[in-house]
């Protein structure tokens, strides 16, 4: 079992998250979302059997720029010899049948050697609905999180999760602001599913922690805190393992899939997932662990532990444990505290 004083840091670790949550919706209210034409509405230009393999995007954005496009984004899709084989154009909204209509398809078929030019137009109402239909989702699923782990676990542990999943959506989506990355249906669907992956790795936490607080033995040996610090070190390499194994293909969907290989359509998707899988292991072990043993020790009962811990670690008391000492809550505990130095020794019956 690891030695790591979760609880013991945990102002560190707050710290730490305030900086990024403060700088993260800094950054959303002053630079905003890059949002897709699905939320604000705009018009596609899809090209196919484009016959200039050397074609940049620079070039197709400056054609449609001086066509009279606004707001334009350029996505090439790339054949496994690497020639290109069909270019996504997307702009503010054009009108229908307008002369810049035709003048940014004639422009597109010119720099791009393409003989037709498909076009749709998808209005701000649609974006409105995607919008709503998202908002709906989350609340309800935060609802039944909530319910389930107060059933299950209990309410504070609820609370506890909720905490992280505020802390992981916020930071995700400052990092999106910061970087300029594109919000899209796809992103949407990747945030609900990270949320759920944080969630998991929290129970699996808060379900150790229950367990052994069964454990926690006559009052005034152990505090919550301290047995809180033990659930989550018994449990890290667990997490850290399904995080990883988790990653992993993530990352490779991210930066083989879309990077590499040019399958843009995939990077949306694997972004939300990689960043929000790598948050909800971190907040799973640094928030939501340490949020919820402040928290529990507010009640009067662990208070008063915690209380009469320290009087007995300060008499000298050689059954108590000191507050950095990490235990295992499954062996017996015949501790003896040197006053001091900071130390401890242990027995094992």
């Amino acid at each position: 079992m690891t030695n790591v004083n979760f609880v013991g840091n945990r102002r560190r670790w707050a710290l730490i998250s305030a900086v990024l949550i403060v700088l993260s919706l800094g950054e959303i209210v002053l630079a905003g979302l890059n949002l897709s034409i699905d939320f604000v509405g705009g018009t596609t230009f899809l090209v196919n059997e484009v016959t200039d393999e050397d074609l940049t995007r620079p070039a197709i954005e400056n054609a449609v720029e001086a066509a009279g496009g606004e707001d334009v984004t350029v996505q090439l899709t790339e054949a496994q010899d690497g020639g290109n084989v069909g270019v996504i154009v997307e702009t503010a909204a054009v009108p229908v049948g307008s002369e810049t209509e035709n003048a940014i398809q004639q422009a597109l078929i010119e720099v791009t050697g393409g003989e037709t030019v498909d076009v749709s137009t998808v209005g701000p109402s649609w974006g409105e609905r995607i919008s709503s239909q998202a908002l709906r989702a989350l609340v309800v699923f935060l609802i039944i999180v909530v319910i389930y782990i107060s059933v299950r676990l209990e309410w504070k542990m609820a609370g506890a999760a909720i905490v992280a999943l505020v802390h992981d959506a916020i930071i995700t989506i400052g990092a999106y602001s910061l970087f300029g990355f594109t919000v899209s249906p796809s992103t949407i669907i990747a945030l609900l599913t990270i949320l759920g992956y944080s969630l998991y790795d929290s129970v699996v936490i808060f379900d150790r922690i229950e367990e052994n607080t069964s454990q926690l033995g006559q009052i005034g040996r152990r505090s919550y805190g301290e047995m809180v610090n033990t659930s989550m070190n018994e449990v890290l390499w667990r997490s850290l393992n399904t995080s990883i194994t988790s990653l992993l293909p993530v990352g490779a969907l991210l930066f083989l899939g879309a990077q590499l290989l040019g399958a843009d359509t995939l990077q949306d998707l694997a972004l939300a997932l990689f960043l929000g899988m790598a948050l909800g292991s971190y907040s799973s072990i640094f928030v939501a662990g340490p949020f919820l043993a402040w928290w529990k020790e507010q009640e009067p009962q662990y208070a008063d532990m915690a209380a009469k811990l320290e009087k007995r670690i300060a008499a000298g008391e050689a059954d108590a444990v000191a507050p950095e000492a990490i235990i295992d809550a499954r062996a017996p505990i015949t501790t003896e505290y040197v006053r001091g130095r900071g130390k401890k020794k242990r027995k094992k019956k």
